[in-house]
């Protein structure tokens, strides 16, 4: 067995992103399969013909990321095609798995490209945009190994509370209480459980963080208890601008205090999202973060237990010099012939208004009394939002465990929130891409994570609803969401399969006992929850060339269906296992299957999991909700044999903010 060894080595003068929270001592001379150039800005490593490239978190394309180039950079984009470079978190870890297998951790908050063999098909080059950063070398025997001491480098993943691994329903938007009172009540009318319904930016007056619309909900913390009588916690959304308004508290406060960012000449930047014109708090100001971060508890007074944050890359409509350049060349242009590149640069301005490059260079920060350059720390600001709820969740509510994920993440973000995948689409290559993303997120420390389920922007068939459910039924966070303008895409609304959707949301419950243990189980061990089967099957070739059957948690394996019209697929089976045909909980099958390749026929509305030899799989009888689960119900299938034990875990009190787990070692 090789010894494990990191290795830091530091370059110029980093900024301290506070990624790593274990000391290191700083090495001298790089690795001999390291290369580096004079300016320290390149790093270049040859790649062995079949070497495989993990790692870069919520990136495109598929688990080994050999054959394009990425860009760890917070990116507002929601059309997520295999030809875009960067989404929206920023996730600079890659792991080289092959002869020779180590890992490298760039922690720069600023833009770094990963080529990784789209230049040169057998090297790996890193760009780093300027030389102030830090280089973590993990070495070991395997690629679970390395992500093992890589989560140990940057600490243990935030653990969200039991509700939230139930099922969750969103919208842009519901538009009233009245509206939030229809999703719940044709949930529970129908025999679908659910646990949240989700109130995007509409519950806010004029957009404006931390208010209520008083028309639109009414009595808001009377609201808040109905939906709680009802087993439903409602989780509103917070984004990152504060509206420029006179007489708006929060941001009177803001401008008084100098908690905004800055520009260049030492005014508040101004730009503009949702509500029109706004500012940005300085969350890598401690003093501005932690002020923002006790404004959660306007809503966590009113009974909120959940947030989620938003358009925290930032994201910007347009600021103001922006929006005057593209007005000037829109007035010069009109009434004129315009031919093509005239054309080309009308429509270059005019996208260009939106999170321009130029912008994100106008504005300034102050960390410890320092002005910094947004630009160079930009990858921190969507995780020092979150940092600065979370932080302050411990002082508002001690005792309780709030839900918290965001869009934009930086790694370090883990231990304070999950995040979901952003805007995605209601495209079938979106199912793979949820799946693929899952593990690579994990190696980064990203747990508590989920897609938009069915897809959230276009409009969502109910052949594709049911097949995504049918994966994200394992993932932890469970959540359907759907544009404005698209399909409504509620389970109920799809007549032709209710049973289905209804059968599977109750399977979802029926696992959550197991999903929740191996969840607690992969944060406690800095292991994965999803494993791709290449990590656990070295030097079986099939195993490693297969990117879409993930191990979940130590028991199971799934192969979803991601093809429109498909009656089934093929699977590789790399060891006995046994396959349990789910049309419900309670209502399945099951077959031996020794290992090999196999077409199994999956009808639109069964799931299959595969339970590994001498493995079982926990169930319970579903509830309307998780509260309401009965684990004296508990029953295993699989391989039961006796003696076999399994380990249980389940919510236990809150202290100081922190989950405290119950273990219990169960006899089958």
């Amino acid at each position: 067995m090789k010894t494990t060894s990191i290795q830091k080595y530091v370059f110029g003068k980093p900024i301290d992103t506070k990624a790593v929270i274990k000391d290191v001592d700083i090495s001298e001379n790089l690795p001999n399969y390291i290369g580096i150039s004079d300016d320290k800005q390149t790093i270049a490593i040859s790649l062995g013909e079949s070497d495989k490239v993990y790692g870069l978190g919520e990136a495109v394309r598929g688990i080994n990321k050999r054959g394009w180039i990425y860009e760890t950079y917070c990116n507002d984009d929601p059309v997520h095609t295999e030809t875009k470079r960067s989404l929206y978190g920023a996730h600079p870890f890659v792991m080289i798995a092959g002869n020779h297998t180590f890992g490298l951790f760039v922690d720069f908050p600023d833009r770094v490209t990963f080529d990784v063999g789209y230049t040169d098909i057998n090297k790996l080059q890193i760009t780093v945009k300027e030389a102030n950063y830090s280089l973590y070398v993990i070495e070991s025997d395997s690629p679970r190994s390395i992500v093992k001491h890589f989560r140990q480098l940057i600490g243990k993943s935030y653990i969200a509370p039991f509700w939230a691994f139930g099922f969750q329903q969103s919208r842009w938007s519901y538009a009233n209480a009245d509206a939030v009172r229809s999703v719940i009540d044709n949930y529970r009318s129908n025999g679908f459980p659910i646990d949240a319904v989700y109130l995007d930016i509409d519950y806010m007056e004029d957009f404006k963080d931390f208010t209520i619309n008083e028309e639109r909900f009414p009595n808001f913390k009377k609201f808040v208890e109905e939906a709680k009588e009802k087993n439903i916690h409602l989780v509103p959304i917070i984004d990152a601008g504060v509206k420029i308004e006179k007489g708006y508290k929060i941001y009177e406060e803001g401008k008084a205090l100098s908690y905004f960012c800055k520009d260049e000449d030492g005014n508040d930047f101004i730009a503009a999202v949702w509500p029109g014109k706004v500012c940005f708090p300085d969350f890598l100001n401690n003093a501005a973060a932690n002020w923002f971060g006790e404004k959660y508890k306007y809503l966590i007074d009113m009974g909120i237990d959940g947030f989620w944050n938003d358009m925290n890359e930032p994201a910007i409509f347009y600021s103001e010099k922006r929006l005057d350049k593209a007005i000037d060349t829109i007035a010069e242009l009109k009434c004129r012939n315009i031919g093509i590149y005239d054309y080309f640069r009308l429509k270059d301005t005019v996208y260009g208004i939106s999170n321009n490059p130029d912008d994100y260079k106008s504005i300034y920060h102050s960390i410890d009394g320092t002005q910094v350059c947004h630009d160079r720390v930009h990858n921190l600001f969507g995780t020092c939002m979150t940092k600065s709820a979370a932080n302050a969740f411990k002082r508002i509510a001690p005792d309780k465990n709030i839900l918290m994920f965001s869009r934009a993440s930086y790694i370090g973000m883990h231990r304070y929130s999950g995040i979901w995948m952003g805007d995605n689409q209601s495209w079938w290559s979106h199912i793979k891409l949820n799946l693929q993303m899952l593990p690579s997120l994990n190696m980064c420390g990203f747990l508590y994570s989920g897609a938009d389920i069915g897809g959230f922007g276009d409009n969502c068939t109910e052949d594709l609803l049911l097949r995504w459910l049918a994966l994200g039924i394992f993932t932890p966070l469970m959540r359907n969401h759907s544009a404005l303008g698209t399909r409504d895409q509620e389970f109920y609304r799809f007549s032709s399969h209710k049973e289905a959707f209804r059968s599977l949301l109750q399977l979802r419950y029926s696992l959550i006992p197991y999903i929740y243990s191996e969840f607690i189980k992969a944060a406690e061990n800095n292991e994965l929850l999803f494993t791709p089967l290449s990590f656990e099957y070295r030097g079986d070739k099939y195993a490693e060339s297969i990117e879409d059957q993930l191990l979940v948690g130590e028991n199971i394996m799934i192969a979803p269906v991601y093809e429109p019209n498909a009656v089934g697929r093929y699977v590789y089976i790399p060891e006995e296992m046994t396959a349990v045909h789910f049309k419900a909980y309670d209502d399945y099958t099951l077959h031996q299957y020794s290992k090999g390749h196999y077409y199994i026929e999956i009808p639109l509305n069964e799931v299959v999991v595969f339970i590994r030899k001498n493995k079982v799989l926990p169930l319970v009888s579903p509830a309307d909700c998780t509260a309401n689960l009965d684990m004296s119900t508990l029953h295993f299938i699989g391989d039961v044999a006796k003696g076999q034990t399994y380990t249980l875990y389940t919510e236990g009190k809150v202290e100081n903010g922190e989950t405290v787990v119950q273990k219990h070692v169960l006899s089958i």
